[in-house]
């Protein structure tokens, strides 16, 4: 995989084969429901690195991790699975500067996965 590979294409041609034949209607449902979600995650990631609630920053990094993953974003799910494993094993107090290329990331991936659907 090529190292700054904002969207594979091989996650993308694997939903697409989950319904060959829906002119790409499956595809473009998971890439709104990512679009309404991640920056909900994104926001919830800014309250909890507020209120110091490591736990629920946890699982937020966690479903923004899963999710790119699903869709290929393969810089977005890297930077999540770094905030993850920061905030599990650190705590919040130097997650700032990822949090800030995780928004980063997932501008990159919105305007590539909105050139697919």
């Amino acid at each position: 995989m090529l190292k700054n590979l904002i969207i594979d294409p091989e996650a993308i041609a694997n939903l697409r084969a989950l319904s060959p034949d829906d002119g790409d209607v499956f595809l473009r449902e998971i890439v709104s429901i990512f679009m309404d979600d991640t920056p909900k995650r994104i926001a919830e990631l800014h309250a909890c690195r507020t209120s110091g609630d490591a736990a629920t920053f946890t699982r937020a990094a966690h479903s923004i991790k899963g999710s790119s993953s699903n869709l290929g974003a393969s810089e977005l799910r890297g930077v999540a699975e770094s905030l993850e494993h920061k905030s599990r094993e650190n705590g919040l107090s130097d997650v700032d500067g990822l949090l800030t290329e995780l928004e980063a990331a997932y501008a990159r991936a919105k305007e590539e996965l909105t050139k697919l659907a």
